[in-house]
């Protein structure tokens, strides 16, 4: 889905450590920000197809509604107001990235994601109590921010404080709480949309309330971790928390190699310049293209706005957040299915089985579409609405053990240590980018382009498919630090890019 989840991972070998309860406990507390930021996706795509919530912020949206023939079955919702109810979280995250970068570098993991859960709370109260449309769109900015926030800091302590044969599982159990957030969002919806009286939307958007304050309570009892306390100086500090969260006295491997890759970083005095030497181009293009393409699949459109894409089709309001939920459920068991297998698998094989599926599913939908749902009636008989929904069903499942979280785990696994979260930064910006192009413009284009926006997200899938097969290497079980010598020298078009001409000064006046 949209959004999360980083693992930056550390040293090759495996040392000691027993998979203690405070690790547990830590996870389990870092990974609400995947809860959070889930929910607040799910939520906004069931809140905008209330009659009430409409009615108090967008009598205009709410009138095209209530009326038949009015207005195109495809315009009803196009309001831009009402996409950036839903896309000024994006915007605020991607301006609130910049800021983490520095807070989780010179605050540590464990402030940020107290600021991040701050944030949540306070945008949480403004949604919930919202007045008028300011109050609104303040509190989904001040949600975004936290978004930000969390998205740096959350996957980050993840990585660093899960013992190494456990980090692939855990960095994709971010990615899980996203599916899950947006599962639950999506049944909260379901039954607040049934309130008398109207106030069904406020408990919906109140609700945030609870993983924001697991989020920020938690993130006070947790440690910081190791890795940012040495790169911080504490080095003693940094030791002793070592200990107590690998559960064994001898930790001295991981913590020199964590002092050593501390020393290293601290070199590098430019790390966004440092991110666009040459070496460094192939894992920059991958990174900055997959979070083009996972946008670009379509997911988001149809994650956000699916109780309004099936309303769209001529399902009832009921019955469009119930097929949204059915959507939900796929997403979080596809997620599980690809924790199984991208290990197993590995990387390329996942994302080309996907390509087809993705591809196959919009099609059908696109022509299902285009012969039955006109401007101003929908045909579409209970066969065929039924086969609708199987196929956004199946392109959302071969979305989630795919893109979804590959699109995070292949950059922050090729990046080298000292370009890493510079390569996070821009990979999170360039997400939330396009995510917020792709929230402001969806209505719009739904109302424009008719069923032709299916067509659209086809031919960016059959793109992305090619990009796969020529230009994604294999990286599963490649350490982190083998991956020039084994994965960038080896392959056809990149090696080019790995001649050794910067790292020698005279080689690069030369060159």
């Amino acid at each position: 889905m949209a959004g999360g989840g980083f693992g930056a991972a550390s040293g090759g070998g495996d040392f000691e450590a027993k998979i203690t309860p405070l690790v547990i406990m830590s996870c389990i507390m870092a990974a609400s920000g995947g809860l959070m930021f889930g929910y607040d996706v799910g939520i906004s795509g069931g809140v905008t197809s209330m009659p009430p919530f409409l009615k108090q912020f967008f009598p205009v949206v709410y009138k095209k509604t209530q009326q038949t023939g009015l207005e195109s079955n495809y315009c009803k919702y196009d309001n831009q107001g009402l996409q950036l109810f839903t896309s000024s979280l994006y915007l605020a995250a991607l301006i609130a990235t910049f800021f983490a970068s520095y807070t989780t570098r010179v605050l540590g993991r464990k402030l940020t994601m107290f600021i991040a859960g701050v944030f949540f709370v306070v945008g949480t109260v403004f949604n919930a109590a919202a007045v008028n449309l300011a109050m609104l769109i303040i509190g989904r900015i001040l949600l975004g921010c936290g978004v930000g926030f969390a998205n740096q800091a959350v996957p980050l302590f993840l990585s660093e404080i899960a013992p190494t044969r456990i980090r692939g599982a855990l960095n994709i159990l971010f990615q899980l709480n996203i599916t899950i957030g947006i599962l639950f969002a999506n049944l909260i919806n379901y039954g607040t949309a049934k309130i008398e009286g109207g106030y069904g939307w406020r408990v919906s958007l109140g609700l945030a309330g609870i993983p924001a304050c697991l989020l920020t309570v938690g993130s006070l009892i947790v440690v910081d971790t190791p890795n940012s306390l040495i790169e911080r100086g504490k080095l003693e500090e940094g030791k002793a928390v070592l200990k107590r969260i690998r559960g064994v006295d001898n930790v001295d491997p991981e913590f020199l190699e964590i002092v050593e890759a501390s020393r290293v970083a601290k070199e590098v005095k430019h790390p966004f310049r440092n991110l666009l030497k040459r070496r460094n181009r192939p894992q920059l293009v991958i990174a900055i293209w997959m979070q083009i393409f996972q946008q670009f699949t379509g997911i988001n459109a149809i994650m956000f706005y699916a109780p309004v894409l099936f309303q769209t089709l001529g399902f009832k309001s009921d019955a469009s957040l119930y097929s949204a939920v059915i959507t939900g459920a796929v997403n979080v068991l596809s997620t599980i299915v690809s924790i199984y297998f991208v290990d197993r698998a590995g990387r390329r094989v996942l994302l080309l089985e996907a390509g087809v599926q993705m591809f196959l599913s919009q099609l059908v939908v696109a022509i299902i579409m285009g012969f039955k749902v006109k401007d101003h009636s929908n045909n579409l008989g209970h066969v065929l609405a039924i086969v609708v929904v199987v196929m956004v069903c199946s392109f959302v499942s071969s979305f989630a053990w795919s893109w979804g979280p590959l699109g995070w785990l292949i950059p922050s696994e090729t990046f080298p240590l000292e370009a890493r979260s510079a390569g996070q930064s821009v990979a999170v910006c360039t997400n939330m980018l396009f995510t917020f192009v792709i929230a402001q413009a969806f209505l719009s284009m739904l109302c424009n382009m008719k069923f032709g926006i299916f067509l659209f997200f086809t031919f960016w899938v059959f793109v992305m498919t090619i990009f796969v097969v020529v230009l994604i290497p294999e990286t599963k079980g490649v350490p982190i630090e083998e991956m020039t010598e084994r994965v960038w020298k080896q392959h056809w078009f990149w090696k080019r890019f790995m001649d050794d001409l910067e790292d020698d000064p005279k080689g690069k006046m030369h060159a």
